[in-house]
């Protein structure tokens, strides 16, 4: 039995997409809510509700289980940073049950620069889960991603709104030389899925990213061409970007942009563009060839529609 733990995140939703197609027992953890959970359709599994915090909830969701993947999280675009702490704890938590359950493996996925020592509480967050995991006795596989895009995610989907409400001029953090290597993620779903049969990827930590390195001005200036919407690009320093990131997010439900969203950009997060082809025999997409969904969409509208929209 396979337990996925972030199965509703943007990388969740495609990794259960490409489960549809194997036959793994499945269970998906799914937090308490409202709403209906947003998952694929046509896709068989078993539930279990259960916040990360709530230790009972997590023992029943371990009945049965051989393996877990984690991929929810804080990501790029996350919340707020008093979320970093709960989230450090619930991956305690769950890799504490899944010893005791007798779980064998654990294939987790972070975010480059994960480090304690980080000025961002979310990539300290990250570290602490992968220390836990790394001192849990358990098999595991930690898959550390650089900045995910495809459809529906909040990199690229993000950028395209905050330059829909931006008429003529559009603001870029800092010189705009900041270096990322965006990874598609369908592309990293299928290492996940594929870390299961590759027993050589066990015990071990890979950075994983795109085959193509790219500053920031030239991702805004793709997505810009792409979701034909031409701007003026002005450099903006980006102790300026925070305040007016801090001014949205008092204002707006759902802004496109955040404080962390500002801060992970500030810095360049690239990693070797031969890990996914050797470890995994994997050619990643060029971004370039994975745009389609920007296009022919008014993304002004998709910015509104956000904001008054109900639940998540």
């Amino acid at each position: 039995m396979i337990l996925v733990v972030g199965g509703t995140s943007f990388l969740g939703r495609s990794l259960l997409t490409q489960l549809k197609d194997h036959s793994y027992p499945l269970r998906v953890l799914l937090e308490p809510a409202a709403q209906s959970p947003f998952l694929p359709s046509g896709l068989s599994f078993e539930a279990a509700l259960s916040s990360l915090q709530d230790e009972r909830g997590i023992r029943a969701a371990m009945i049965g289980v051989d393996t877990v993947l984690h991929v929810g999280g804080p990501r790029l675009g996350a919340a707020p940073d008093d979320s970093s702490e709960a989230y450090g704890r619930g991956v305690e938590v769950l890799v504490d049950k899944a010893r005791e359950a007798g779980v064998r493996r654990i294939i987790y996925v972070s975010q480059l620069g994960a480090d304690r020592a980080s000025a961002y509480p979310l990539l300290q967050a990250n570290a602490r889960a992968e220390e836990a995991i790394q001192n849990s006795g358990l098999d595991y596989t930690i898959l550390r991603s650089s900045v995910l895009y495809g459809e529906g995610d909040t990199f690229t989907s993000g950028l395209a709104q905050t330059i829909a409400a931006s008429p003529l001029f559009f603001f870029l953090p800092g010189d705009g030389k900041t270096t990322l290597q965006p990874l598609w993620v369908d592309d990293l779903a299928t290492c996940v899925l594929w870390s299961l049969d590759i027993e050589e990827t066990i015990g071990s930590i890979y950075s994983v990213g795109g085959p193509e390195y790219f500053t920031l001005e030239e991702i805004t200036q793709m997505i810009m061409l792409q979701a034909a919407m031409l701007r003026i690009i002005v450099k903006t320093r980006p102790p300026y970007l925070r305040f007016g990131a801090r001014v949205m997010q008092l204002l707006l439900p759902r802004p496109p942009v955040n404080v962390h969203w500002i801060d992970y950009l500030a810095v360049s997060r690239t990693t070797d563009l031969n890990t996914l082809p050797r470890v995994f025999g994997l050619a990643p997409s060029r971004m370039e060839d994975r745009l389609a969904y920007l296009r022919g969409r008014n993304w002004g509208w998709v910015f509104l529609r956000n904001q008054f929209r109900k639940g998540r």
